[in-house]
């Protein structure tokens, strides 16, 4: 397995997009060798095993939006893409084959260009899920938000991973 760099990226609230004030996106910069033979079903097999069963293979959508149900994991399985994390001024990372983040709940997210040939794949923990909200957060939402559980394992790494490193339940 490669070892990834892994960084740690604080994210405040801004410009209604409420992003996770406990929780950090985790960035895993060449998580998987880019050049191997069927990344995105590596990525996919890699999640599940280390419980972030696969939901989903796409792109990422081209407008501000935050999950409330589920912290979400991105593995870029083709080409490259620009996005912007946080919201509007938010943070601006260039995302390449072999790269994963992981999303904690509540952080917006935007594509801003993708290669004609970019891909990732989608994956949150079980009974979680992607609901897509562009408004800012209700008291609902961020009580939703501030209760969701904990993955049990990191996507990438699995039980020692970074993830139990980073995400420290601070209620």
């Amino acid at each position: 397995m490669i070892q990834a760099t892994v960084t740690a990226i604080h994210i405040e609230e801004r410009k209604g997009i409420p992003n996770n004030p406990r929780l950090p996106v985790l960035l895993y910069e060449a998580a998987f060798p880019p050049e191997a033979p069927e990344l995105a079903s590596a990525m996919e097999k890699r999640f599940a095993e280390n419980g972030w069963p696969p939901q989903w293979r796409n792109g990422i959508y081209d407008f501000h939006h935050y999950h409330a149900r589920g912290h979400e994991v991105l593995g870029i399985a083709a080409g490259s893409v620009r996005v912007v994390l946080g919201g509007p001024d938010g943070r601006e990372l260039t995302l390449r084959a072999g790269d994963v983040i992981l999303l904690p709940a509540g952080t917006g997210h935007c594509r801003i260009e993708a290669s004609e040939d970019f891909l990732a794949v989608g994956a949150y923990p079980p009974g979680q899920s992607a609901d897509i909200l562009r408004d800012p957060p209700t008291a609902a939402i961020r009580e939703a938000i501030a209760k969701l559980t904990f993955p049990v394992d990191d996507p990438v790494r699995g039980k020692d991973g970074p993830l139990s490193q980073h995400w420290v339940d601070t209620l």
